[in-house]
């Protein structure tokens, strides 16, 4: 385990090697745990260890980035990366004003993932696959489980001194079905800061998992079309996250014109009952903390209000180049990446409506339930819904096979006509972007009702 007391004096040390606008040393110490089955094949099963750093300097608008997997030289590391930011600077560096942080912060553990034997993690797993794979017409199975603990000391020449610990565990499950040429799969997948006891005792789950991929076999497909389409929490959740809040992330804004132009505060996007927020600030999610990868204390980010963008996601430096404040969404999944600007939990605020009203309305429509996964280009969405079901006369009908769906964000977000009661987060998944993935992140949404959606078929 590192030792805060002997490596502080080096760090501040090391701190003053180097002449630059702005210096931040970080260094991490990590364990990590894997499993990976494919059908009966146990892929991967073990247990590593990490140690390293890295040292980021501004100089006249130019970053120097140095990683590295050994403490000693911390000065040199520093004077390479001030070097560096030297070479690459030109302008006026430009980073919002922050107070300086002195904090150090413990995880929240309620069952502690790394208490638990590797023998016992693997003997869970074990029976989630004899679950999946003694279910009649399955071919096969994927199952994946990671946990984390990972401590990192951050500080600044501006004064900042932080030590943050985080713990995370997640565990996603395959079940696929197969009948002659015809191949079916259903994805359940769970998370959590720190309890591991999200994952245990999923057995009714998984059972159900692969008897729906067996009936997917069985099941129509939807004519495609445009439909009112009902969404349930997970793939609101997976809306709220791929289809917009990646929109909100400002290095992104900030950097392509068109999005410029699009993305401008004061726009409506949206009727009143609309909120879409973001936040590392909520205490229990997977994508929470006290602290960004800045030293930027984490806040709660309204992204829409009242069907109006109000506000973006911001590290330091493009909240100076934007001229607005820091939301503290700068983060790296670890110390061999600088941060970039990053979603944290993201979700759609509940409503009033119920389940029951919401579909009631529905002559004909489709609802929809978890993902498979999607894709996005600037406005344009397309995702895959793990689930899917006929909405007739109000209620729900036959099953279908998975559908796709797609359209344009902003006139899905002006589509969206009724918003439930019911905010569920899904924990299950991690997000990529700039080489940098999974990152710990959730997701969350009610229920949301979307008129004219086009959902693809046969």
């Amino acid at each position: 385990m590192l030792k805060s007391d002997d490596i502080r004096d080096q760090i501040f040390d090391a701190l003053k090697a180097g002449r630059a606008d702005y210096i931040e040393i970080r260094i991490e110490e990590g364990e990590a745990t894997r499993i990976q089955y494919r059908g009966w094949e146990l892929e991967e099963i073990g247990r590593t260890t990490s140690l390293g750093g890295n040292v980021r300097a501004l100089v006249k608008g130019g970053w120097g980035f140095v990683s590295f997997n050994e403490l000693a030289g911390l000065r040199d590391k520093v004077e390479l990366a001030v070097r560096q930011a030297g070479l690459v600077g030109k302008e006026k560096s430009m980073l919002a004003p922050v107070e300086p942080q002195v904090d150090t912060v413990e995880p929240e553990l309620r069952k502690n993932p790394l208490s638990v034997s590797l023998a016992e993690k693997k003997r869970l797993l074990d029976e989630y696959n004899e679950l999946i794979m003694g279910t009649p017409k399955i071919q096969t199975s994927v199952l994946g489980y990671a946990d984390s603990r990972r401590k990192v000391i951050f500080a600044s020449s501006e004064g900042s001194y932080l030590e943050q610990g985080r713990v995370d565990v997640t565990l996603r499950l395959a079940a696929v079905a197969r009948e002659g040429g015809d191949v079916q799969q259903v994805v359940l997948s769970e998370g959590s800061s720190g309890d591991y006891s999200s994952i245990e005792g999923l057995h009714n789950q998984v059972s159900e998992a692969a008897k729906h991929a067996v009936e997917l076999l069985s099941a129509p497909s939807v004519k495609g079309g445009e439909y009112t389409v009902v969404l349930d929490p997970v793939l609101g959740g997976v809306f709220a996250h791929e289809a917009f809040g990646h929109l909100s992330e400002s290095d992104f804004v900030y950097e392509n014109e068109r999005l410029r132009e699009i993305m401008v505060l004061g726009r409506r996007f949206g009727g009143e009952h609309l909120n879409i927020v973001d936040g590392g600030a909520f205490p229990g999610l997977r994508g929470s903390y006290k602290y960004d990868d800045e030293g930027v204390p984490s806040t709660r980010t309204y992204l829409i209000r009242e069907g109006v963008l109000v506000g973006r996601l911001h590290s330091r430096e493009t909240a100076a180049k934007m001229g607005e404040k820091p939301t503290g969404n700068a983060r790296a999944i670890n110390y061999r990446y600088p941060p970039i600007v990053r979603m944290t939990n993201t979700f759609i605020e509940p409503e009033k409506v119920s389940f029951e009203e919401m579909i009631g309305e529905i002559r004909e429509g489709v609802y929809v339930k978890n993902w498979y996964g999607g894709t996005t280009s600037m406005e344009m969405f397309t995702f895959s819904a793990g689930e899917a079901f006929m909405i007739r006369n109000g209620r729900i009908a036959e099953p279908l096979r998975p559908v796709v769906l797609t359209g344009n964000v902003f006139t899905t977000l002006k589509n969206i006509d009724a918003i439930g009661n019911d905010l569920r987060f899904n924990q299950g998944g991690g997000c990529g972007k700039g080489a940098q993935s999974p990152l710990p992140v959730s997701n969350g949404s009610p229920h949301i009702r979307i008129r004219k959606c086009i959902v693809g078929g046969r």
